[in-house]
């Protein structure tokens, strides 16, 4: 066994960290990560404990309840606590969590995500026909992040003209490193500014959307007016960010599996089952969000006292070979479920939109760039340093034009 643990930050982790989270399962599967700031915390890797913790009613989320050392390093998403931004239920517990999280899930009913479907396969369609027409086409700049950007500013009702500033802003706090804590706080304070504004509108005048909706429940007094602007924060930076990883994510596994990528092309109905399985296999959550123990517990044999920040690792945890045979190839034809999306009471309220825009985007590309594959070596490929989340900067690719 070697003498300390790998490395879980820089380019090298960045690009591939299975073999680190590979030997925490095995050597130290409850593993004391040091963070910035002076902060650490304790990194769950194995599928069981991460699925306890998860459901775990005791593991709370609400950061007030994180021991002062986490508190004083300024970590969290977008490492800003401010209450306008950070009062939404992936933030809260009960019973606050679950009356905000029945304000929310509307947004995400059946029938307005059928809604939403049909203008994201438009949406999709219109990207991958543009990008074929792009002399270097990158399938995350092109398709991967304009996408749920497109489908988050519809929820949200976002005016058209505001739209580029909207993607502009949004485009910084997703692709800042964590130490650019300078331009992500420019972007942030435009967004609590904005959403503040869009509220007011709101308050003037009524509308069908998810933003309307919440204005709607703040004005009968089921909401503050800072769970209004945190939930729709939440949407940008939770909602986006995961999709845009999740697309990228799904796609460069295609890209490395020719095979899968012809079988899909021929049969469009196993899309669905493939995209499940790139998120256990690449999970764009990296880290399930924090959680600190209201008491003292135990975790895989290890003592955690109450505050504690807790991270449960979901990309390793798609991997444990205790749960999954083979758990490092990518095979579509599995059954057997997932962490990806969350477990428990703080289970992704989006994950049917999420799974719909990422079927749409696939189907997209393989119905519209025929011989797709990758333009660069992998190798070349940069990775998002986060220890949040887990997706890629760009995907440049190249196709047969001659075909189209």
């Amino acid at each position: 066994m070697p003498p300390t643990p790998p490395a879980l930050h820089g380019p090298e982790f960045e690009a591939d960290p299975h073999p680190a989270y590979r030997w925490l399962r095995e050597h130290d599967p409850v593993h004391r990560v040091d963070l910035p700031g002076g902060a650490w915390a304790w990194l769950v890797t194995r599928y069981d404990d991460a699925r306890s913790v998860l459901a775990d009613p005791t593991m709370l989320k609400d950061p007030r309840r994180a021991d002062e050392t986490w508190y004083r390093a300024g970590l969290g998403l977008p490492f800003d606590h401010r209450p306008s931004l950070v009062r939404s239920m992936v933030n809260v517990d009960a019973p606050d969590h679950s009356r905000l999280r029945r304000a929310t899930s509307a947004a995400f009913s059946p029938r307005r995500v059928r809604a939403l479907e049909e203008s994201a396969e438009r949406i999709a369609g219109e990207l991958v026909t543009t990008l074929a027409k792009e002399a270097e086409p990158d399938l995350v700049r092109d398709l991967a992040y304009p996408l749920p950007i497109a489908i988050i500013c519809d929820i949200l009702g976002v005016p058209e003209t505001d739209r580029p500033e909207f993607h502009r802003q949004a485009a910084v706090i997703d692709s800042s490193s964590p130490d650019e804590h300078e331009a992500i706080g420019a972007a942030t304070d435009w967004f609590d500014a904005y959403l503040g504004e869009l509220v007011e509108a709101r308050l003037r005048t009524p509308s069908d959307d998810l933003l309307g909706d919440l204005v709607e429940a703040h004005r009968a007094g089921g909401l503050t007016r800072d769970e209004v602007t945190s939930t729709a924060f939440l949407l940008l930076v939770a909602g986006h960010e995961t999709t845009v990883a999740l697309i990228g994510n799904m796609l460069l596994l295609l890209l490395r599996e020719p095979e899968e990528l012809a079988r899909l092309r021929e049969d469009p109905a196993l899309v669905g089952p493939a995209i499940e399985e790139a998120l256990r296999l690449e999970s764009p959550l990296q880290n399930a969000t924090w959680r600190f123990p209201a008491e003292a517990t135990t975790v895989g044999g290890v003592r955690l006292e109450a505050g504690e920040p807790v991270l449960v690792s979901l990309l390793a945890a798609g991997r444990d070979p205790r749960r999954y045979e083979a758990p490092d190839v990518f095979d579509p034809r599995r059954e057997a479920s997932h962490l990806s999306f969350g477990h428990g009471a703080h289970f992704c309220v989006g994950a049917r939109l999420a799974r719909v825009e990422a079927r749409l985007a696939v189907t997209a590309v393989l119905e519209r760039l025929p011989g797709v594959r990758l333009a660069v070596d992998e190798s070349e490929l940069r990775w998002w340093p986060s220890m949040i989340m887990h997706g890629l900067f760009a995907l440049p690719v190249t196709f047969d034009r001659g075909a189209v």
